[in-house]
């Protein structure tokens, strides 16, 4: 492995382990070898896999970060987007919309946030999208009963719901894919606060850009604090910004 690559990985790796908010985790499958790696995370509120465990097989290609890392569902779960036989996922994060200032941290987000929204028009395994729209009654219970039997969620005492649509958790989950929204936005300034990369994209570049730059020209991330940038690196990161550098 590059050693470009191996220093991407591991400071990715560290900066999952070095924020709990995410509500991720990683680590490598086997000791030392970051081409194979598992990530996890907790289904969302108001879902049926809500209060269950998944667990992601991760692998990283080649020229990783400029493809997206190859991913799947160890734990089977009844959606659409993911296959319920191979754990094969439809995500548009992990293929056409993938870019290199993405991370193994954003994608475990985005896999996390797809649990609260289905998408069965374009769909990973057509049975469970054929459920969800012609009976969605029918398809809240089935993914529940797999959260229970395969995630380890509880399974809930009579009278108590299951994830199945009311106006409230209509409510819930919309404001559970609003703050996976966020979480994803966050997750693209690496760390950077975020009024220090907007001073750069006030001038008409967008994040990852302005992020890449940071990175490239090496510029501190203060844990996330906003501070002044010394006159130099400002016209560092300008010239890089405009193909000079």
């Amino acid at each position: 492995m590059s050693s470009h690559r191996t220093r991407r990985i591991n400071k990715e790796i560290a900066d999952i382990a070095n924020d709990p908010h995410s509500r991720v985790t990683v680590e490598p499958i086997k000791d030392e070898d970051l081409t194979h790696l598992r990530g996890h995370f907790e289904g969302p509120p108001d879902t049926p896999y809500e209060g269950g465990k998944y667990s992601i097989d991760i692998k990283i290609p080649g020229d990783y970060p400029f493809r997206p890392p190859i991913m799947r569902f160890e734990t089977k779960v009844w959606h659409p987007n993911i296959s319920s036989q191979t754990g094969a996922i439809c995500l548009d994060t992990l293929s056409s919309a993938w870019s290199p200032v993405l991370t193994i941290k954003s994608a475990l987000i985005s896999l996390q946030s797809l649990l609260s929204t289905p998408e069965p028009k374009d769909p990973q395994d057509a049975m469970v999208a054929t459920m969800l729209i012609k009976s969605p009654a029918e398809f809240q219970h089935r993914a529940r009963e797999w959260a229970v039997k395969f995630a380890g969620a509880p399974k809930k005492e009579n009278g108590e719901g299951s994830g199945g649509a009311t106006a409230e958790s209509m409510k819930r989950k919309a404001q559970q894919a609003k703050e996976g929204e966020d979480r994803q936005k966050r997750a693209q300034y690496h760390g950077y606060n975020k009024a220090l990369v907007d001073r750069f994209t006030d001038m008409g570049f967008d994040v990852p850009q302005v992020v890449a730059a940071f990175e490239y020209v090496g510029i501190d991330r203060m844990e996330g604090q906003d501070y002044e940038l010394e006159e130099a690196y400002m016209g560092d990161i300008t010239a890089r910004l405009f193909g000079e550098a």
